[in-house]
């Protein structure tokens, strides 16, 4: 009998449990900059042939079998000066050949101008230029409320909204 009571006033015995109750809200509101990529071409000048005396007339003075080029020493926006190479067929009716080439380079631009996350124009190139418009915020918000609940309102072009909410209930 004493078992019995025994058993009986330990089973009735109230239990004690911690328990843990957490929320947590977060969002995250992102604007894409503007932005823009673009290579420069470079100057260039080759001359090749055959039966051809290059020369070059600097200064009243001309230096027979030179030829001219790019003066980097005179530069205009970044794109050198042309030294001209003057050209004689060597031995008079014999076949000869002649290749010149000249790319003037891009001059340095100016830089471009961000307004309202748009770039509103850019300097014409002769490399590549990759170009993208940024974000508009315009109506781009976020609210949390204490019970957990999180809005996001979208915004303009470019934007992006995350929100999240993690209930967590935990017993110890």
């Amino acid at each position: 009998m004493i078992r019995l009571i025994f058993l009986a006033v330990f089973l009735s015995a109230p239990a004690y449990a911690d328990m843990r109750h957490k929320i947590t809200t977060s969002a995250q509101l992102t604007v894409d900059a503007a932005y823009t990529s673009t290579n420069r071409a470079p100057s260039s000048y080759s001359l090749s042939g055959n039966n051809i005396t290059p020369s070059v007339t600097a200064d009243g003075s001309t230096t027979s079998g030179k030829i001219g080029g790019l003066n980097l020493g005179s530069l205009t926006a970044g794109v050198p000066a042309l030294v001209h190479t003057d050209k004689a067929v060597t031995t008079a009716g014999s076949s000869f050949s002649l290749t010149e080439t000249y790319q003037a380079g891009d001059s340095t631009p100016s830089s471009p101008t961000v307004s309202s996350g748009v770039v509103g124009s850019l300097p014409i190139l002769s490399g590549t230029t990759i170009t993208g418009s940024g974000g508009v915020a315009g109506n781009l918000a976020a609210t949390s409320l204490s019970s957990g609940v999180v809005t996001v309102v979208a915004g303009g072009a470019g934007t992006t909204g995350i929100a999240q909410t993690i209930v967590e209930t935990v017993t110890d």
